[in-house]
């Protein structure tokens, strides 16, 4: 079965940086689309961004457009976030999440993925 694995997060001051890094175990990332999601205390979960890594499509939520950057490092088979000028409110344990692109040609930041991770803590607190 496929293995996602999020690393990176911890605490950062208002205004700071975050690279979070998502490693897919599979045959090729190529196959794959991935998404990002968080979920803050007392709320649901939300898509944040998404790369359908072979035709280099991305999108992303409105509250994180301008400051977040998707990537994919193919060899390494990862996956990365790059969060920039981060708020308080985007503190929440972030996802990632992995579906095979027969099965979703273009991706969504909707959680319609099969593939879990278990999880990164960002804090974003002074």
């Amino acid at each position: 079965q496929l293995q996602v694995v999020e690393s990176g997060g911890g605490l950062v001051q208002p205004g700071g940086s975050l690279r979070l890094s998502c490693v897919v175990s599979g045959f090729s990332l190529n196959h794959y689309v991935i998404g990002w999601f968080r979920q803050a205390p007392g709320k649901e979960r939300e898509g944040v961004s998404c790369i359908s890594v072979s035709g280099g499509g991305t999108d992303y939520a409105e509250s994180v457009k301008g400051r977040f950057t998707i990537s994919t490092d193919n060899a390494k088979k990862a996956v990365y976030l790059q969060m920039n000028s981060l708020k308080s409110e985007d503190t929440a344990t972030y996802y990632c999440a992995a579906e095979q692109k027969s099965n979703m040609p273009d991706c969504t930041i909707q959680p319609h993925y099969g593939f879990w991770g278990r999880g990164t803590q960002v804090t974003v607190s002074s």
